[in-house]
């Protein structure tokens, strides 16, 4: 688990009751938790999803879709239940961030749960736990809990004729369920494999009914949007991109940790400054800017503002803003190799792209790494990973090939360096260093 540290460019706004005992009622309250929800029932559904809107806040799963435009495609009329689904199963290799919202503050989960079942009419909600983090489900199930006993979830919530109700969940540690329609089959029971769409969740969701499902940060968020104001959030980020994102720093850095900053915050200052800069004083090799699925950006493209907009433009995408910093000593076929190993254990197997797909790009790279590759190699896993793009029924195939793509583009004379039975040039000194 990453320290949570501080940094005096950090905005505390997510994380302002870290620390503070939140996870307590009766504390959580004290701090002005629910006071958000009670203001969202006397304002009503409409005036919530616009506030949403000039909030600029966007979703911070990965996706960057606009929170308040995806809560207002939900339908007001509906013969079947609505749903909202808390996605809590952060599983990306780099991304570090929602499990430290879940153990210092579950009640803004749950809030802000609360406020987006207000702002679509739903009267039942879904919190899931990424699998390896049961040890968080009784902290979350005893919130769940404390907010049923105080009367803030149930049939007349806060005293109102509304109803709320709340499950938690956890999933059984499958990565592919991140993904918002795996999500669905899972918490319905079943195999979790993407859907395809349309129809898309907000029309035909969990359990056929209209559907919000939203990154647990981006749920936590939402109280605070609605205590701050739509204007004030939105003025703390970037143009397009509102307030601040939990930024997961982890590598080759000397301060890793999460770190609250606002959105455009410079990348460069959150690797030198904020993370201390490049550990055991070596050189920058490259940084990974949002997740083991976001293309790889070399020392000199990292001179850019965090958000959606600037690092798409950049070539990758801010993703689920794990930043993952690598130093001058790092093999980048390697690192490559450890990349697809993930995706290949992780594919589903549902979609043939993905699943063929990562597996002999797997086999090709270790073959490569061991030296044994030959120079159409290269070419052979570009053009492998090029052909799973936008051909399988959910990301994860684009997801796998991205970085493939990246490492191959821009590390291609390191690729070179492992041809013809040559041995990784890096292997020596890594092996002198762990001596």
């Amino acid at each position: 688990m990453p320290r949570l540290v501080a940094h005096p460019d950090e905005v505390k706004i997510v994380t302002r009751r870290f620390g503070m005992g939140a996870s307590q009622i009766e504390r959580y309250v004290e701090l002005g938790g629910y006071a958000s929800a009670r203001k969202c029932l006397e304002q009503g559904p409409e005036w919530i999803i616009n506030e949403m809107k000039a909030s600029n806040l966007r979703g911070r799963g990965g996706a960057g879709f606009p929170t308040g435009l995806k809560w207002s495609f939900v339908p007001k009329q509906s013969a079947k239940p609505k749903y909202v689904l808390v996605n809590g199963d952060e599983s990306e290799p780099g991304t570090c961030k929602d499990h430290l919202i879940f153990l210092h503050d579950p009640h803004s989960v749950i809030e802000g749960t609360i406020i987006a079942g207000l702002a679509i009419g739903a009267k039942m909600g879904f919190i899931y736990l990424r699998g390896e983090y049961r040890y968080l489900l009784e902290i979350m199930e005893k919130a769940v809990a404390d907010a049923y006993a105080k009367g803030f979830l149930g049939k007349d919530i806060f005293g109102s004729e509304h109803e709320f109700q709340i499950i938690t969940q956890t999933g059984a540690g499958a990565y592919e369920v991140g993904e918002e329609s795996a999500l669905m089959e899972s918490v319905e029971g079943k195999r979790g494999v993407p859907r395809i769409k349309p129809p898309f969740p907000a029309v035909v969701g969990l359990y056929g009914g209209p559907t919000v499902i939203n990154n647990a940060e981006t749920i936590a968020t939402v109280p605070h949007v609605i205590a701050m104001g739509a204007a004030a959030y939105s003025a703390v980020g970037s143009e397009r991109n509102g307030g601040t994102r939990l930024f997961g720093i982890s590598g080759h850095v000397e301060r890793p940790g999460v770190y609250e900053l606002p959105m455009g915050y410079n990348l460069k200052k959150i690797v030198y400054e904020v993370a201390g800069g490049v550990w055991k004083g070596r050189g920058l090799k490259a940084v990974v800017p949002g997740g083991s699925s976001t293309p790889v950006l070399l020392p000199n493209e990292i001179d850019i503002g965090m958000d959606f907009d600037q690092v798409g433009k950049a070539g990758s995408m801010l993703g689920s803003a794990g930043v993952v910093v690598i130093d001058d000593k790092t093999c980048m076929v390697e690192f490559a190799l450890r990349t697809i190993s993930f995706y290949q254990h992780e594919s589903c197997g549902w979609c043939i792209p993905c699943r063929e797909g990562t597996d002999w790009l797997k086999k090709s790279l270790t073959r490569f790494h061991a030296g044994f590759g030959t120079a159409k190699d290269i070419d052979n896993i570009k053009y492998l990973a090029e052909n799973m793009l936008g051909r399988t029924f959910c990301p994860l195939g684009d997801a796998a090939a991205m970085p493939i793509l990246g490492f191959v583009k821009k590390f291609r004379k390191e690729f070179e360096e492992h041809l013809d039975g040559k041995p990784c040039p890096f292997a020596k000194q890594v092996a002198l260093e762990v001596l």
